[in-house]
């Protein structure tokens, strides 16, 4: 069996792992590690949780303790780019465990906190420096920073940083990077886009791969739920009993729509809270904070937190709204099952959403398991409202305080009888699909 010590780690970074529960590397590690101490340009492409921040965290490390004196001031050694707040987050809690016992200087700068406070911790410069596209701009055009010694470059969720529109911000910033430099770029799918990042920004990468990319980690129990808009906040409170004291992430389409999910789940008892774009860095943090340690059981998101939270405690994923990009389904349910346990994904299909989950099945090359209602007719999926129909609808199915008339709940006069699924909803059993899908 492959320890960290048979790959040529440095003692005092082995030392630092001893205070972790890293005992043994993961497949990612194993492969990628020697390659970049080498100082091999690489592509890595593997599922969530499965290790990547210390599959290209350890060996950078390791050939940054050998330089033996501080950077210059205003300086970065190493960059790590990373496409929203909470994932830059955990990598710099990563890299502080790794460094534990070390001169290496690790500097976090996000957007939505203090822009000054950023640049007053980084005039003493930094080893490595752990950013977001954006804030790393802001910071190397007012003259905070400068990457004139940047030796490494890391891109980390490549893909998503190209989902979010972050190309064009990785083009100015390659542009401040020394053209001589070890570039990792680290991946959960590879689009097309991808492998133009690389012949662009790596020199004659080693490809280390895992599993096939876009696959989900293979101990995630995955299910479908047929079940009509309206329907989708009791059928949650339904699972969410099923489990009480464990911890649920629960992934909406939109911040208004996430907002409102958790104040009724709020409402109904649960220990819920929220995180989105809205919300402040301070917020955020603090609710990430929270979620850890176990005081909130149900956390309820958008996709800003699908590649950006890694607490083991989290037992179960609900796609409350089918993702729009198929991809990002891999990733939320990559936030269950992490470091080799178990989890449960369960996705709620409404008529509307059909057309994302067969992306998400053409994804993921098999078919997801149906563990409740029966998949939608083609009559109901024409007749279902367009997304941009359904943005006053709260959830659980309930009108805006003030819109049309009548009673709290009924539906307004010349409106369409809700949509319900050919069979009925919450079984337990498997019913065959119809052919119609």
């Amino acid at each position: 069996m492959t320890t960290f010590a048979d790959l040529g780690l440095s003692p005092k970074i082995l030392k630092a792992l001893e205070l972790t529960n890293m005992t043994t590397p993961t497949p990612i590690q194993a492969q990628a590690i020697p390659h970049i101490m080498k100082g091999a340009d690489l592509m890595g492409l593997a599922q969530t949780g499965t290790g990547k921040t210390a599959a290209f965290g350890l060996p950078l490390l390791h050939r940054l303790l050998d330089i033996g004196h501080p950077p210059a001031p205003r300086h970065v050694r190493a960059l790590v780019l990373a496409p929203t707040r909470e994932l830059v987050s955990q990598i710099a809690e990563n890299f502080l465990t790794f460094t534990k016992g070390t001169a290496v200087k690790v500097t976090m700068v996000v957007g939505g906190a203090s822009l000054n406070r950023q640049a007053d911790r980084l005039l003493k410069g930094s080893d490595v420096l752990v950013a977001t596209p954006g804030r790393l701009i802001d910071l190397l055009e007012r003259g905070a920073v400068t990457l004139d010694s940047c030796g490494y470059l890391v891109l980390d969720e490549a893909d998503h940083m190209l989902d979010m529109g972050f190309i064009h911000s990785l083009r100015k910033i390659a542009k401040y990077i020394p053209q001589h430099r070890q570039t990792l770029l680290f991946s959960a799918t590879m689009p097309n886009d991808i492998e133009e990042i690389s012949r662009t920004y790596l020199r004659n990468p080693v490809r280390v791969q895992v599993a096939p990319p876009g696959k989900p980690v293979e101990k995630i129990v995955q299910g479908v739920h047929f079940i009509p808009n309206g329907d989708k906040a009791k059928l949650l409170e339904s699972y969410l009993l099923k489990h009480p004291g464990e911890q649920a992430l629960v992934f909406g389409r939109t911040k208004h729509g996430a907002e409102k999910l958790y104040k009724l789940l709020v409402a109904w008892g649960f220990k819920a809270s929220s995180i989105h774009g809205n919300k402040s860095q301070n917020h955020r943090d603090r609710t990430l904070t929270e979620f850890r340690e176990g005081q909130l059981d149900v956390l309820v998101a958008t996709d800003v937190a699908a590649r950006g939270i890694d607490i083991p405690g989290v037992r179960h994923v609900y796609n409350f709204d089918m993702p729009n990009v198929p991809e990002n389904y891999v990733h939320r349910i990559g936030r269950t099952a992490r470091a080799g346990a178990e989890g449960n994904a369960i996705a709620f299909c409404a008529p509307a959403e059909m057309g994302e989950l067969q992306a998400v099945e053409k994804l993921l090359k098999k078919t997801i398991p149906v563990v409740g209602g029966a998949a939608w007719a083609a009559a109901d999926i024409a007749a279902a409202p367009k997304p941009a129909q359904n943005r006053g609808q709260r959830p659980g199915g309930q009108r805006p305080q003030g819109q049309g008339q009548g009673k709290p709940g009924q539906r307004p006069q010349g409106a369409p009888k809700p949509l319900r699924p050919a069979s009925k909803t919450g079984g337990a059993s498997s019913p065959a699909r119809q052919k119609s899908r």
